[in-house]
């Protein structure tokens, strides 16, 4: 796990790549409300990982120690927001089913913390951090490290996709919000 320290107030996101086998999870927090030139708005790595599940483990076992984690990485970071990776309809059933699964614990985790939860599919994902819908891992872990000025590019690759979960929904909430602060500006005119 690597972790940053905080840079006081601000949007705190939690990111995370639901899988049964290693749920990825990622910190990220806004800072500065970007309101005049002078003040610039700073996206600062607070910390990512993996909450990981051994196969040898029955199935509902596998699911607490996925929901212990994240409750433990929601109670120590207290984030605002959750973003999620929304799961795809993979090629094998039973990949499609435990991703399913491990998704539906991370969002019961959240609504339990009281959080709002937003989805991402994987390709609005790698569209938002790469520029290109269809990116490979190895490239949205390389533009994470540009992007969020990381030393080494994010690992493994779970924590990595939690991040550019958190990564997008930062941009999206950040240009929703430059919108509506367009829209005041001009009296609501379009």
């Amino acid at each position: 796990m690597r972790q940053s320290a905080p840079t006081g107030p601000g949007l705190v996101v939690l990111g995370i790549d639901p899988g049964l086998r290693a749920a990825g999870w990622g910190l990220l927090a806004l800072a500065g409300s970007g309101a005049s030139s002078a003040e610039r708005e700073e996206i600062t790595v607070l910390g990512y990982g993996a909450v990981i599940t051994e196969p040898a483990v029955p199935l509902p076992e596998r699911l607490r120690r996925l929901a212990f984690g994240l409750r433990e990485v929601i109670g120590r970071w207290q984030p605002a927001e959750v973003a999620v990776e929304e799961a795809f309809v993979a090629a094998n059933k039973r990949v499609a089913i435990a991703m399913g699964e491990a998704r539906g614990v991370a969002l019961l985790v959240a609504a339990e913390a009281g959080l709002p939860v937003f989805g991402y599919s994987a390709s609005e994902v790698k569209q938002a951090v790469s520029g290109y819908g269809r990116g490979s891992k190895e490239q949205v872990q390389e533009m994470l490290r540009l992007q969020l000025g990381l030393e080494a590019a994010p690992q493994p690759a779970d924590a990595a996709d939690a991040l550019a979960t958190a990564l997008c929904h930062l941009m999206r909430r950040r240009a929703e919000a430059r919108v509506a602060a367009a829209g005041a500006l001009s009296g609501g005119r379009a």
